[in-house]
């Protein structure tokens, strides 16, 4: 999976022409702020020609990306005020959240993240000691989220270093794990990961994240028959998102494709309103005609739940 990274497209214009498209027919944003990211496991399932890819939309940079646009920021869901130590963000009751790393195998233009200030966060063996002191004097805390960037961009020798740490805590009873790994870069659920999951002595969620049915191909599905083979519960969490799955076909078939390869759904959030994704938004009104729509097509336990995550508010925020 190293090797993969180490092959992933860095220029927008050499995936397009990797796909037969001409770069000189799109308008470009520079992407100075935020670079350009893609594993080629992800770039196979795009479909060579088209312009109007979903998974290519999701990535590809475009010109008007940086501009100021009202209503969005860079920290659009209050990350920054809910830091209670370094690498640890604490928003709802009896959970918290890890920064593990500021490394991601793919950069989604719509990301909330992609303007997050990593700095200080990070695992070294101090870090790691720090996150384990202030989740031992907090024993409200059951839960520990585990996310980034990616955590599954962490070797297994630096996972199983926190979860060590963590171990002693008699109050943590789960361990969530939000990853796009498993989708983007399905060869990191090796057989090492593999061990260290299996060797928890926590329950373990893993929340993966995918917007179209055509991110999951053969190769995610058996990623995903790894991790629940190794325990782990597995969800879906999806964006809604113009241009990407902003029609019930689309949504439908996501829920279906993820369901069929292991995910159960989870939420579906409307967009984060973080700078340079504007382009992406879907109004309240039409998303709520895509859930009726939903409604009527699946069966309850395939739809998943509309939200939103407002800036200090107790729980992400249903949207009925």
């Amino acid at each position: 999976w190293r090797s993969q990274m180490r092959a992933a497209f860095r220029d927008p214009r050499e995936l397009l022409a990797w796909l037969d498209l001409d770069p000189a027919g799109f308008e470009l944003a520079a992407g100075a702020d935020f670079d350009f990211l893609v594993t080629r496991a992800f770039a196979r399932r795009m479909r060579p020609g088209d312009p109007d890819d979903p998974l290519l939309r999701q990535v590809l940079p475009l010109a008007g990306e940086d501009a100021d646009v009202p209503g969005f920021g860079s920290d659009p869901v209050g990350d920054a005020a809910s830091r209670a130590a370094p690498g640890i963000l604490h928003k709802y009751r009896g959970r918290a959240l890890l920064i593990a790393t500021g490394a991601c195998p793919i950069h989604c233009r719509y990301c909330f993240r992609r303007d997050f200030d990593y700095a200080g966060d990070g695992l070294s063996a101090s870090g790691i000691d720090r996150v384990a002191a202030w989740l031992a004097r907090r024993p409200d805390i059951s839960e520990l989220i585990l996310s980034g960037g990616d955590p599954l961009m962490l070797g297994d020798s630096k996972l199983r270093r926190l979860t060590d740490a963590l171990r002693p805590i008699p109050h943590l009873r789960r361990l969530r794990i939000h990853s796009r790994v498993p989708i983007t870069l399905p060869a990191r659920i090796d057989d090492g990961l593999g061990r260290w999951l299996a060797g928890l002595p926590w329950q373990v969620v893993v929340v993966i994240h995918a917007n179209h049915a055509s991110e999951f191909d053969a190769s995610v599905a058996a990623a995903l028959t790894r991790l629940k083979a190794r325990g782990a519960n597995v969800f879906n969490q999806a964006v809604l998102l113009a241009g990407v799955n902003d029609d019930a076909d689309a949504l439908a078939g996501l829920m279906e494709t993820g369901f069929a390869a292991g995910a159960v759904p989870y939420y579906l959030h409307l967009l984060d309103r973080v700078s340079g994704s504007r382009g992406f938004e879907v109004g309240r009104a039409g998303a709520l005609a895509l859930m009726r729509d939903l409604r009527e097509r699946l069966p309850g336990y395939l739809v998943p739940r509309l939200v939103r995550e407002r800036a200090g508010a107790p729980y992400k925020l249903p949207v009925f």
